[in-house]
C-alpha cells in the first residue's frame, strides 16, 4: 500500500487484515481526497476478493467501490452499496465499529437517511469505542437524523461528534461534521452559532486541504445566507453550486438548479429560467423531492398558469419520505408566496400554513420564522385588532441600512418587553443569536437601548 507520504508499504498476507488496512486508509483520506484519486484504493481492494467470497472482504470492497463510484458518478456505485448492505445483514457483521461505519456510509450514500438510526444507533451504544471511532459514527447518525427531518436530534449529535473529534485531535472529522452543523443550525434559526461554525469549517477545510469539506461549506454557507434573509448572497452561492455540480451526495443537485430557475422565472427572466432547465433531465424518482420535480419544472416554465400551479400543489402529498419533509415545505412556501403576491389569499394561506406546519414538524425554526413573516403579510391586514408590527423598521429612513427579516423579528420581540432569553424562546433560537441580532439592530437604527428601540417601533409615546 501507499502511506500518506507516498512510500510503498507491505500489504498483510491475510485478506481480511489487508482489506481492513486499505479501507482504513480510505477513511483517513476520504475527507480530503477527490473521487478520482480514491479509485486506486478500489482497485487494490478488488484484488483481494476471492471465490468463495469472504464476507468481511466483500463488505469492505462493496462499500469502498460504492461510495467512490457514487462520488465519481460511475454507473454501478449504487448496486455495490446495495450489495454491501446485504452482506452486512446476512452475515450479522454488527460487532465491529469499522463494519458499522460501512453500513452507515452505504445507507447515507444511497440517500436513505431515515434508516441510519434504526439500523445503526442501537449497535453503536453497545460497543466500547474510542473518541475518534465514536465521533465518526455519531456524526453520520446525526447527519441521518437531520436529513430525515429531525433537526433537533441531529444538531445535538453533530455537536457531540464535533467535541469528540476535538478530543481525538481528528481535524478532518471535525471539519466534516462542523460543515454539516452549519446548515443544521441555519435551518434551526441558530444563526450566530451557524456563523461561528461556518468560519471554523472554512479554516479546518483549508488546514486539512479538503475539497470534499469545502463543497459542504459552500452548501452550508448558502443555507445560512438564506436563513438570514440575504437573498443576493444566497443567489450568488446558488449560481456557484449549480455551475459546480454540488449536491450529488445529498440528492440536491437538481433542487439547486430548480431553485435558481424559479428565482429567474418569478423575476420575469423566463429565458434564463428555461436555459437552466433545457437539456437537464428530471432527477430519479427515488431522490428526495423526485416525484414533484416534473410538476415543479412545468410551473417554472409557466409560473402564472393556474393549471401548472394546481398540478404542482397536487403532487406535494407524494413527497412522503422523511428526507422529503424539508423540500415539501419549501415547495409549498414557493407556491404560497406566489399566490400571495398575486392576491389569491385562499391559496396563499393554505400553502403557507402547510409550509409552516412542515417546518415546525422537523424543527426548522429559522425557516418557520421566514414563512410566518410571509403569512402575516397576507393575513394581518384583515386581523382585528391589528397585531403589533414594525412598520417604521420596514421603511428605513435615508441613510439607514434595512433590517433583515430575522432582525425585525428580534426587534419586535424586544420592543414587546421580552428579555433576551424570553425572545430566544419565542423565536426558537439561542440567546447568543438574539444578542447577535440586537447588536446589529442598535447599530443600524442608531438606538442605544431597549427603550429607544421600543419608541422607534411606536410602542411608546
Amino acid at each position: 500500500m501507499i502511506n500518506n507520504r507516498g512510500a510503498e508499504q507491505p500489504v498483510a498476507a491475510d485478506p481480511q487484515t489487508a482489506a481492513r488496512v486499505i479501507f482504513e486508509e480510505f477513511l483517513a483520506v476520504s475527507r480530503t481526497a477527490d473521487a478520482a484519486s480514491l479509485l486506486a484504493l478500489v482497485t487494490r481492494l478488488e484484488e483481494l476478493r476471492a471465490d468463495p467470497p469472504d464476507p468481511v472482504v466483500e463488505l469492505l470492497a462493496h462499500t469502498l467501490a460504492g461510495v467512490v463510484g457514487v462520488r465519481a458518478r460511475l454507473p454501478d456505485g449504487s448496486q455495490r452499496l446495495e450489495a454491501a448492505l446485504r452482506v452486512f445483514a446476512d452475515h450479522d457483521l454488527t460487532g465491529d465499529p469499522l463494519f458499522l461505519e460501512c453500513a452507515l456510509l452505504a445507507t447515507l450514500t444511497l440517500i436513505r437517511p431515515h434508516q441510519t438510526r434504526p439500523l445503526i444507533a442501537p449497535l453503536v451504544d453497545r460497543l466500547p469505542l474510542d473518541p475518534a471511532q465514536r465521533a465518526r459514527l455519531v456524526a453520520m447518525i446525526g447527519l441521518g437524523d437531520a436529513w430525515a427531518g429531525n433537526l433537533v436530534r441531529g444538531q445535538a449529535e453533530m455537536l457531540e461528534a464535533r467535541e469528540l473529534a476535538i478530543v481525538a485531535e481528528r481535524s478532518d472529522v471535525q471539519a466534516e461534521v462542523t460543515s454539516w452543523l452549519v446548515k443544521c443550525e441555519a435551518l434551526r434559526g441558530d444563526l450566530a452559532a451557524s456563523a461561528v461554525h461556518l468560519a471554523e469549517a472554512r479554516e479546518l477545510a483549508a488546514r486539512t486541504g479538503s475539497a470534499w469539506v469545502a463543497g459542504h461549506v459552500t452548501e452550508s454557507a448558502a443555507a445560512l445566507h438564506f436563513a438570514n434573509g440575504d437573498t443576493e448572497a444566497w443567489l450568488g452561492l446558488l449560481e456557484l453550486m449549480v455551475a459546480s455540480g454540488l449536491g450529488v451526495d445529498s440528492g440536491l443537485l437538481f433542487e439547486y438548479r430548480w431553485e435558481l430557475a424559479t428565482h429567474h422565472a418569478l423575476c420575469g427572466d423566463h429565458a434564463a429560467a428555461s436555459a437552466l432547465l433545457d437539456g437537464c433531465p428530471d432527477p430519479p424518482f427515488v431522490w428526495p423531492g423526485g416525484p414533484a420535480m416534473p410538476a415543479w419544472r412545468a410551473w417554472i416554465l409557466n409560473p402564472d398558469d393556474p393549471q401548472a400551479m394546481a398540478a404542482f400543489e397536487a403532487v406535494l402529498p407524494a413527497l412522503s419520505q422523511p428526507a422529503e419533509r424539508l423540500p415539501r415545505a419549501r415547495m409549498a412556501w414557493l407556491l404560497g408566496g406566489h399566490h400571495g403576491r398575486a392576491g389569491r389569499r385562499v391559496e396563499a394561506v393554505r400553502l403557507l400554513e402547510a409550509a409552516c406546519a412542515g417546518y415546525a414538524t422537523i424543527g426548522a425554526a429559522g425557516m418557520l420564522a421566514r414563512v410566518a413573516a410571509d403569512l402575516r403579510e397576507v393575513t394581518e391586514r384583515f386581523s382585528s385588532p391589528m397585531p403589533r408590527t414594525a412598520p417604521l423598521l420596514l421603511a428605513p429612513t435615508v441613510g439607514e441600512q434595512p433590517l433583515t427579516g430575522s432582525e425585525v423579528r428580534v426587534a419586535v420581540a424586544i420592543a414587546d418587553g421580552l428579555s433576551n432569553r424570553e425572545a430566544a424562546e419565542r423565536l426558537f433560537v439561542s440567546v447568543k443569536t438574539v444578542e447577535f441580532h440586537l447588536g446589529n439592530i442598535f447599530r443600524k437604527l442608531g438606538v442605544r437601548n431597549r427603550t429607544e428601540l421600543a419608541r422607534r417601533l411606536g410602542y411608546l409615546g
